[in-house]
């Protein structure tokens, strides 16, 4: 028994051929199928480069390639708006750029004016990618080469201003002019990129005796305008009302007027008929003319009280009680 057991072939596990043909082929078709397509997010462009040599651009979704690293394809952020801030980091940035020195970047900040003071101006560069092809191939440092562009035209602008007009009035045309600056360079260059805007932040002098004169002068200013929008607005509470008030005293005269032109008009036609009856009747006229007056004259007397009525002799006068006894005598 031993004998024949020792003599019997032991089983041997042997690998097919074909088997690991399979395998192979199995692996090929993952990596094919793997290295044929990439996805392409909403806010990005792909740059795809064929045997190293750019082929095209494509837009987003799922997209094909030649496989095996034949097609190569890079993703560029297109649809978004890129910071980049000079003077100050904030702390995102701090975090992922190891490169950036938080001793050295507010030197950047620092410059020259037109009257040979010193300020810091901080301030913000906005831009977005427009030709992802460009953007990779045509300069090697990127953000070196638009940092260093920014600086030399900001340092430009700020130096051709006093320092007042800097930290004042010119904030605007400063922020203008930097953007045209800033996109016919980085244009010259090729660089792929648009300017989105620029924005001025911190604008101050140096710390120190020059900085509180400076603060001292905003001060001022701001009182002066805060005062002048006082008187503004008193201007404007007073203004309407003395108009209002010369409107109502000319409408008062212009009415006054034309009564006053209207009794005189009246008077003149009364006049004129009179007239017209006393140039037929002098006699008859005369003497009614004359008793009305002598009523006008006797009403307007008798009103107040008694009166006494005076010869012209003045040797004797008759007192009198009332109109109406004195018009019934005479009757």
């Amino acid at each position: 028994m031993e004998n024949t057991r020792q003599s019997s072939p032991r089983k041997q596990f042997r690998i097919s051929p074909k088997l690991i043909l399979g395998i192979i082929g199995v692996l090929v078709l993952i990596a094919l199928v793997m290295s044929s397509f990439f996805v392409v997010d909403q806010t990005e462009q792909a740059v795809v480069l064929r045997l190293g040599k750019y082929n095209r651009t494509v837009g987003p979704g799922l997209q094909t390639k030649l496989p095996f690293g034949i097609d190569v394809n890079y993703n560029v952020p297109t649809q978004i708006v890129q910071n980049m801030t000079f003077g100050y980091r904030s702390n995102s940035q701090l975090g992922t750029n190891p490169l950036i020195n938080a001793a050295e970047y507010p030197r950047e900040s620092v410059m020259l004016t037109g009257d040979l003071n010193i300020i810091d101006v901080e301030w913000i560069v906005q831009y977005k990618i427009e030709n992802p092809s460009a953007w990779l191939f045509n300069v090697q440092d990127r953000d070196t080469t638009i940092r260093d562009i920014s600086q030399s035209v900001m340092n430009q602008l700020v130096g051709d201003l006093p320092i007042l007009s800097v930290m004042t009035s010119e904030r605007t045309r400063i922020e203008v002019e930097a953007q045209d600056a800033m996109q016919k360079i980085f244009d010259s260059y090729n660089l792929g990129i648009k300017v989105v805007t620029i924005k001025l932040q911190n604008i101050v002098p140096p710390v120190g005796t020059v900085q509180d004169a400076f603060e001292d002068v905003n001060k001022a200013i701001q009182d002066m305008n805060r005062l002048i929008n006082e008187g503004k607005e008193s201007y404007n509470r007073a203004i309407p009302s003395a108009q209002g008030e010369a409107n109502r005293l000319i409408q008062v005269a212009q009415g006054y007027a034309a009564e006053r032109v209207n009794q005189a008009t009246g008077d003149v036609a009364r006049f004129n008929s009179v007239r017209e009856a006393y140039e037929q009747s002098k006699d008859i006229t005369g003497i009614r003319l004359y008793i009305e007056t002598m009523e006008e004259i006797i009403n307007g007397q008798g009103d107040s009280g008694a009166m006494l009525l005076i010869d012209k002799n003045l040797e004797n006068f008759l007192p009198i009680g009332s109109v109406d006894k004195l018009m019934g005598g005479a009757k």
